[in-house]
């Protein structure tokens, strides 16, 4: 992602529009709806079996170094081998936001030869969805947030969880489940499966405390231990020529405590104020940062209402 003749090539194709190239297809209208959906840190890549069954396509971006087969090792499992776990080479030492736009790039081009692109990105995801948007914006028809972050005023979601509006989230609390070092790893890397009592309650407080506790732990269990280093703090701002002019969703989530609502709604407040012409739709959920099923059935029906 920091490749600069690669990235010259995207935006190059970006500010041509429909003639540039590879992004020179005929956009088919009337047709089955895509959802690209680009996950958040630890995610991966998911689609959405409730808009398959209402009639829609859905897709998610495997972002790179986020296969399972990479992350997931012996030393991980019950008995873990914490020694072997914390000093394991990590797949995402590297890896910065332009391989993760690169990864979404790729797929909005493949699926938007068949019909509409919503490109769907929840938490860091919204990072990479905001910067694919400014390499192919005649390829995307809605971009949605949900409760993702959405750069504008500042230049990365590290920036945004440093402003008073974040200042209730219990993001840093995930900090007690790290092994290993992160300088030395080139990644952020949680212990998701320990049995740490105390560090299991904060993560469900802060990530899906509606949740019963087994479902709570099966999407724990889901989660990918390794995170990069260098994509929450890289510049996720779109340009107003591109990212701008894409119609754009944000599903708030008023109980999160990752990215608060109050952060949440200054990203919607700014963004709106970067491009008057072109305002965030908003929908609001009662839902934590990781929806539980029940919640997460209100998004499903938000995003069917959003298909072409």
């Amino acid at each position: 992602m920091n490749n600069p003749t690669r990235r010259s090539v995207f935006q190059a194709a970006a500010v041509a529009g429909a003639g540039a190239g590879v992004d020179a297809i005929a956009r088919p209208r009337g047709r089955v709806t895509t959802f690209v959906f680009v996950t958040g840190a630890n995610g991966v890549a998911m689609g959405d079996p409730e808009l398959t069954l209402r009639g829609h396509r859905t897709v998610g971006v495997e972002l790179p170094g986020h296969g399972p087969a990479e992350q997931f090792g012996l030393a991980y499992q019950a008995p873990q081998d914490l020694g072997t776990l914390a000093a394991a080479p990590s797949p995402v030492s590297g890896v910065t936001l332009d391989d993760y736009v690169e990864a979404t790039v790729n797929v909005v081009r493949r699926v938007a030869a068949h019909g509409p692109v919503v490109l769907v990105g929840g938490s860091l995801g919204g990072a990479a969805v905001t910067k694919a948007a400014d390499e192919v914006p005649h390829l995307i028809d809605r971009l949605v947030y949900d409760t993702a972050f959405c750069c504008t005023g500042l230049r990365s979601p590290a920036a945004y969880l440093d402003t008073p509006e974040a200042a209730t989230s219990l993001a840093k609390g995930l900090a007690a489940g790290l092994i290993g070092d992160p300088v030395a790893l080139g990644a952020v890397r949680i212990n998701w499966r320990t049995a740490d009592r105390a560090f299991l309650a904060a993560a469900k407080e802060a990530l899906m405390a509606g949740a019963s506790e087994g479902e709570f732990l099966a999407m724990l269990n889901t989660l990918l231990p390794d995170e990069s280093l260098l994509v929450s703090a890289a510049d996720a701002r779109g340009r107003k020529n591109a990212w701008g002019r894409v119609p754009r969703t944000y599903i708030r989530h008023t109980r999160d405590r990752m990215i608060p609502l109050a952060l949440q709604d200054r990203m919607i407040r700014e963004a709106d104020a970067a491009t008057p012409d072109n305002p965030f739709e908003v929908r609001t959920v009662e839902a934590g940062h990781a929806a539980t099923a029940a919640e997460y059935r209100r998004i499903s029906e938000i995003l069917d209402g959003l298909a072409k």
